[in-house]
């Protein structure tokens, strides 16, 4: 089942570089409704909670370090099939694989500082967007 809502974090590479706006105004020219925002920076505890699903890797503590050294920009996003379009928008991971036009190809830096996160199915959408928002903070 495609559901109309994804979340998205602009990683603190992205912030420092000052590509806030740029970026945010890429995810709405491409139709996206954004219906929660939030500046802030992560603490330690949430960032490993947020990526809890890679703490048995390598990089999960280099991952941790990068997430909490500056602030973040939460957002949850509403749009049809959200998820995969989003995806499709922010490209692949590493920049240098990235398509022509994506986020990650115009403003990501390397596959590690790749400048902005995306849900990568509609059940991790709902559990991300709840993990940085109540309900109350969420307009659609």
């Amino acid at each position: 089942m495609n559901t109309n809502r994804t979340f998205t974090m602009l990683k603190p590479d992205s912030i420092e570089q000052g590509n806030m706006l740029p970026i945010l105004n890429m995810i709405e020219a491409a139709g996206f409704k954004i219906i929660a925002l939030k500046y802030k920076r992560m603490t330690r505890d949430e960032a490993e909670k947020f990526y809890s699903i890679h703490s048995d890797k390598p990089f999960f503590n280099d991952l941790v370090t990068f997430m909490t050294r500056g602030p973040i920009v939460a957002a949850a996003l509403e749009k049809d099939n959200a998820v995969d379009a989003f995806r499709t928008l922010i490209g692949s991971t590493d920049p240098n694989e990235a398509e022509e036009g994506t986020i990650r190809k115009k403003y990501a830096k390397s596959k590690g500082e790749n400048a902005v996160h995306g849900s990568d199915s509609d059940e991790n959408a709902e559990i991300e967007i709840s993990f940085h928002f109540d309900n109350e903070e969420i307009f659609s």
